[in-house]
Protein backbone atom coordinates (compact mmCIF):
# COMPACT_ATOMS: atom_id res chain seq x y z
CA UNK A 1 0.00 0.00 0.00
CA UNK A 2 1.29 3.53 -0.70
CA UNK A 3 2.34 5.66 2.20
CA UNK A 4 -0.17 8.23 3.40
CA UNK A 5 2.28 10.99 2.40
CA UNK A 6 1.91 9.85 -1.22
CA UNK A 7 -1.87 10.24 -1.25
CA UNK A 8 -1.85 14.05 -1.86
CA UNK A 9 0.57 13.59 -4.75
CA UNK A 10 -1.65 10.91 -6.30
CA UNK A 11 -4.74 13.09 -5.87
CA UNK A 12 -3.02 16.05 -7.54
CA UNK A 13 -1.88 13.78 -10.37
CA UNK A 14 -5.51 12.73 -10.91
CA UNK A 15 -6.49 16.40 -10.93
CA UNK A 16 -3.83 17.11 -13.55
CA UNK A 17 -5.27 14.28 -15.63
CA UNK A 18 -8.75 15.76 -15.22
CA UNK A 19 -7.47 19.10 -16.48
CA UNK A 20 -5.53 17.66 -19.42
CA UNK A 21 -7.70 14.74 -20.56
CA UNK A 22 -11.02 14.67 -18.65
CA UNK A 23 -12.54 12.10 -21.01
CA UNK A 24 -10.22 9.48 -19.50
CA UNK A 25 -12.05 9.84 -16.18
CA UNK A 26 -15.62 10.15 -17.47
CA UNK A 27 -17.26 9.86 -20.85
CA UNK A 28 -20.38 11.81 -19.86
CA UNK A 29 -21.04 15.27 -21.26
CA UNK A 30 -20.98 17.84 -18.41
CA UNK A 31 -23.42 20.10 -20.28
CA UNK A 32 -25.94 17.45 -21.38
CA UNK A 33 -29.21 18.03 -19.52
CA UNK A 34 -31.78 15.32 -18.86
CA UNK A 35 -34.79 16.90 -17.07
CA UNK A 36 -36.50 13.53 -16.69
CA UNK A 37 -33.54 12.32 -14.62
CA UNK A 38 -33.03 15.48 -12.56
CA UNK A 39 -31.83 15.22 -8.94
CA UNK A 40 -31.19 11.48 -9.23
CA UNK A 41 -29.16 10.22 -6.25
CA UNK A 42 -25.73 8.60 -6.69
CA UNK A 43 -26.03 5.19 -8.29
CA UNK A 44 -24.64 2.86 -10.93
CA UNK A 45 -25.64 5.13 -13.83
CA UNK A 46 -24.45 8.35 -12.20
CA UNK A 47 -21.83 7.76 -9.50
CA UNK A 48 -22.18 11.29 -8.09
CA UNK A 49 -25.86 11.64 -8.98
CA UNK A 50 -27.36 14.34 -11.21
CA UNK A 51 -28.07 18.00 -10.61
CA UNK A 52 -31.32 19.96 -10.90
CA UNK A 53 -31.09 19.91 -14.70
CA UNK A 54 -30.24 16.23 -14.92
CA UNK A 55 -26.56 16.80 -15.71
CA UNK A 56 -24.04 14.24 -14.47
CA UNK A 57 -22.35 15.65 -11.35
CA UNK A 58 -19.23 13.48 -11.75
CA UNK A 59 -18.71 14.79 -15.27
CA UNK A 60 -19.16 18.37 -14.09
CA UNK A 61 -16.72 17.91 -11.20
CA UNK A 62 -14.11 16.35 -13.50
CA UNK A 63 -14.49 18.95 -16.25
CA UNK A 64 -14.78 21.72 -13.65
CA UNK A 65 -11.21 21.01 -12.56
CA UNK A 66 -9.99 22.62 -15.78
CA UNK A 67 -11.75 25.91 -15.03
CA UNK A 68 -10.95 26.05 -11.31
CA UNK A 69 -7.31 24.99 -11.53
CA UNK A 70 -6.57 26.97 -14.69
CA UNK A 71 -7.75 30.15 -12.98
CA UNK A 72 -5.71 29.33 -9.87
CA UNK A 73 -2.54 28.48 -11.81
CA UNK A 74 -2.77 31.52 -14.08
CA UNK A 75 -3.38 33.85 -11.13
CA UNK A 76 -0.49 32.31 -9.16
CA UNK A 77 1.95 32.60 -12.08
CA UNK A 78 1.00 36.24 -12.61
CA UNK A 79 1.24 36.97 -8.88
CA UNK A 80 4.64 35.28 -8.55
CA UNK A 81 6.05 37.13 -11.57
CA UNK A 82 4.80 40.57 -10.54
CA UNK A 83 5.56 39.99 -6.86
CA UNK A 84 9.13 38.94 -7.63
CA UNK A 85 9.75 41.98 -9.82
CA UNK A 86 8.23 44.38 -7.29
CA UNK A 87 10.09 42.76 -4.39
CA UNK A 88 13.39 43.01 -6.23
CA UNK A 89 12.65 46.62 -7.16
CA UNK A 90 11.95 47.48 -3.52
CA UNK A 91 14.97 45.65 -2.16
CA UNK A 92 17.37 47.21 -4.67
CA UNK A 93 15.90 50.73 -4.79
CA UNK A 94 16.90 53.86 -2.88
CA UNK A 95 15.48 54.11 0.61
CA UNK A 96 12.65 56.50 -0.24
CA UNK A 97 11.32 54.30 -3.05
CA UNK A 98 11.74 51.16 -0.97
CA UNK A 99 9.75 52.72 1.87
CA UNK A 100 6.96 53.73 -0.50
CA UNK A 101 6.71 50.25 -2.01
CA UNK A 102 6.99 48.52 1.36
CA UNK A 103 4.17 50.60 2.85
CA UNK A 104 2.03 49.80 -0.20
CA UNK A 105 2.66 46.08 0.32
CA UNK A 106 1.76 46.41 4.00
CA UNK A 107 -1.50 48.24 3.30
CA UNK A 108 -2.62 45.73 0.69
CA UNK A 109 -1.63 42.81 2.93
CA UNK A 110 -3.97 44.01 5.67
CA UNK A 111 -6.97 43.34 3.41
CA UNK A 112 -8.27 39.75 3.13
CA UNK A 113 -7.32 38.35 -0.27
CA UNK A 114 -10.88 37.44 -1.21
CA UNK A 115 -12.17 40.88 -0.24
CA UNK A 116 -9.45 42.61 -2.28
CA UNK A 117 -10.13 40.33 -5.25
CA UNK A 118 -13.85 41.02 -4.93
CA UNK A 119 -13.15 44.76 -4.98
CA UNK A 120 -11.08 44.43 -8.16
CA UNK A 121 -13.76 42.33 -9.89
CA UNK A 122 -16.43 44.82 -8.83
CA UNK A 123 -14.45 47.49 -10.68
CA UNK A 124 -13.42 45.49 -13.75
CA UNK A 125 -16.56 43.35 -14.09
CA UNK A 126 -17.16 39.57 -14.07
CA UNK A 127 -15.39 37.11 -16.31
CA UNK A 128 -12.58 34.57 -16.19
CA UNK A 129 -9.81 36.96 -17.22
CA UNK A 130 -10.88 39.59 -14.71
CA UNK A 131 -11.03 36.98 -11.96
CA UNK A 132 -7.47 35.89 -12.77
CA UNK A 133 -6.20 39.47 -12.55
CA UNK A 134 -8.17 40.11 -9.36
CA UNK A 135 -6.76 37.07 -7.56
CA UNK A 136 -3.25 37.87 -8.78
CA UNK A 137 -3.45 41.46 -7.54
CA UNK A 138 -4.64 40.21 -4.16
CA UNK A 139 -1.68 37.79 -3.87
CA UNK A 140 1.11 40.00 -5.21
CA UNK A 141 1.89 41.68 -1.82
CA UNK A 142 2.57 38.30 -0.19
CA UNK A 143 5.26 37.41 -2.71
CA UNK A 144 6.66 40.93 -2.93
CA UNK A 145 7.21 41.22 0.84
CA UNK A 146 9.10 37.92 1.01
CA UNK A 147 11.26 38.70 -2.05
CA UNK A 148 12.04 42.15 -0.67
CA UNK A 149 13.23 40.68 2.63
CA UNK A 150 15.33 38.05 0.84
CA UNK A 151 16.83 40.72 -1.43
CA UNK A 152 18.01 42.70 1.59
CA UNK A 153 19.77 39.64 2.96
CA UNK A 154 21.42 38.73 -0.34
CA UNK A 155 22.54 42.24 -1.34
CA UNK A 156 24.54 42.56 1.88
CA UNK A 157 26.07 39.09 1.64
CA UNK A 158 29.78 38.51 1.21
CA UNK A 159 29.64 37.10 -2.32
CA UNK A 160 27.71 40.11 -3.61
CA UNK A 161 30.17 42.52 -2.01
CA UNK A 162 33.03 40.51 -3.51
CA UNK A 163 31.41 40.70 -6.96
CA UNK A 164 31.19 44.47 -6.57
CA UNK A 165 34.85 44.57 -5.62
CA UNK A 166 35.75 42.68 -8.79
CA UNK A 167 33.93 45.33 -10.83
CA UNK A 168 31.01 43.29 -12.09
CA UNK A 169 28.11 45.33 -13.42
CA UNK A 170 24.96 45.86 -11.37
CA UNK A 171 22.83 43.98 -13.91
CA UNK A 172 25.22 41.01 -13.92
CA UNK A 173 25.18 40.85 -10.11
CA UNK A 174 21.38 40.96 -10.00
CA UNK A 175 21.02 38.26 -12.66
CA UNK A 176 23.87 36.05 -11.47
CA UNK A 177 23.80 36.42 -7.69
CA UNK A 178 20.73 38.20 -6.33
CA UNK A 179 17.89 36.70 -8.35
CA UNK A 180 18.89 33.00 -8.05
CA UNK A 181 19.33 33.34 -4.29
CA UNK A 182 16.10 35.17 -3.51
CA UNK A 183 13.85 32.63 -5.25
CA UNK A 184 14.25 29.94 -2.57
CA UNK A 185 10.91 30.56 -0.81
CA UNK A 186 8.93 30.87 -4.06
CA UNK A 187 8.13 27.14 -4.58
CA UNK A 188 6.73 26.98 -1.04
CA UNK A 189 4.72 30.17 -1.35
CA UNK A 190 3.49 29.32 -4.84
CA UNK A 191 2.26 25.85 -3.88
CA UNK A 192 0.34 27.09 -0.86
CA UNK A 193 -0.72 30.23 -2.72
CA UNK A 194 -2.21 28.07 -5.47
CA UNK A 195 -4.56 26.53 -2.91
CA UNK A 196 -5.58 30.00 -1.76
CA UNK A 197 -6.14 31.01 -5.38
CA UNK A 198 -8.42 28.00 -5.93
CA UNK A 199 -10.47 29.02 -2.88
CA UNK A 200 -10.67 32.62 -4.11
CA UNK A 201 -11.65 31.44 -7.59
CA UNK A 202 -14.42 29.26 -6.17
CA UNK A 203 -15.61 32.09 -3.92
CA UNK A 204 -15.82 34.59 -6.77
CA UNK A 205 -17.52 32.05 -9.01
CA UNK A 206 -20.00 31.28 -6.23
CA UNK A 207 -20.93 34.96 -6.30
CA UNK A 208 -21.43 34.80 -10.08
CA UNK A 209 -18.27 36.67 -11.06
CA UNK A 210 -16.27 33.81 -12.59
CA UNK A 211 -17.03 31.56 -15.57
CA UNK A 212 -20.68 31.95 -16.46
CA UNK A 213 -23.27 29.14 -16.74
CA UNK A 214 -23.50 26.57 -18.13
CA UNK A 215 -19.72 26.22 -17.70
CA UNK A 216 -18.76 23.59 -15.14
CA UNK A 217 -16.76 25.31 -12.37
CA UNK A 218 -16.66 24.16 -8.77
CA UNK A 219 -17.71 27.45 -7.17
CA UNK A 220 -20.48 27.99 -9.71
CA UNK A 221 -21.69 24.43 -9.08
CA UNK A 222 -21.93 25.17 -5.36
CA UNK A 223 -23.88 28.33 -6.13
CA UNK A 224 -26.40 26.42 -8.24
CA UNK A 225 -26.68 23.62 -5.67
CA UNK A 226 -27.43 25.80 -2.63
CA UNK A 227 -31.14 25.86 -3.45
CA UNK A 228 -31.37 22.06 -3.49
CA UNK A 229 -29.44 21.09 -0.36
CA UNK A 230 -32.46 19.52 1.36
CA UNK A 231 -33.45 17.34 -1.56
CA UNK A 232 -30.13 16.72 -3.34
CA UNK A 233 -27.17 16.96 -0.96
CA UNK A 234 -24.87 15.30 -3.50
CA UNK A 235 -25.10 18.24 -5.88
CA UNK A 236 -23.14 20.42 -3.42
CA UNK A 237 -21.15 17.73 -1.62
CA UNK A 238 -18.89 16.59 -4.44
CA UNK A 239 -17.74 19.97 -5.82
CA UNK A 240 -17.23 21.08 -2.20
CA UNK A 241 -15.09 18.00 -1.55
CA UNK A 242 -13.11 18.69 -4.72
CA UNK A 243 -12.26 22.21 -3.53
CA UNK A 244 -11.42 21.07 0.00
CA UNK A 245 -9.24 18.12 -1.02
CA UNK A 246 -7.41 20.19 -3.62
CA UNK A 247 -6.48 22.88 -1.11
CA UNK A 248 -5.51 20.36 1.58
CA UNK A 249 -3.33 18.35 -0.81
CA UNK A 250 -1.61 21.47 -2.16
CA UNK A 251 -0.88 22.59 1.41
CA UNK A 252 0.52 19.18 2.40
CA UNK A 253 2.71 19.00 -0.70
CA UNK A 254 3.87 22.60 -0.15
CA UNK A 255 5.16 21.77 3.32
CA UNK A 256 7.86 19.48 1.95
CA UNK A 257 9.89 22.18 0.17
CA UNK A 258 9.16 24.45 3.14
CA UNK A 259 10.88 22.04 5.53
CA UNK A 260 13.83 21.70 3.18
CA UNK A 261 14.13 25.46 2.80
CA UNK A 262 14.06 25.91 6.57
CA UNK A 263 16.69 23.19 7.02
CA UNK A 264 14.37 20.77 8.80
CA UNK A 265 14.15 17.07 8.08
CA UNK A 266 11.01 15.93 6.19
Amino acid sequence: MPKFSHVPVVFLAVLALAVAVPVLLTAADPLAADPLNALAPPGADHWFGTDHLGRDVLARVVHGARHSLSIGVAASVLAVTCGTLLGLAAGLSPKWLDEALARSFDVLSTLPELLLALLVVAITGPGTVNVIFAIAIAQIPNYARVIRAQTFVVRHSGYVEQALTFGRSRLAIIAGHVLPNVLGPIPVLATIGLGQAVIASAGLSFLGMGPQPPAAEWGAMLSEARNYLRVAWWEALFPGLAITLTVVCLTVVGRRPQRRFEGRTP
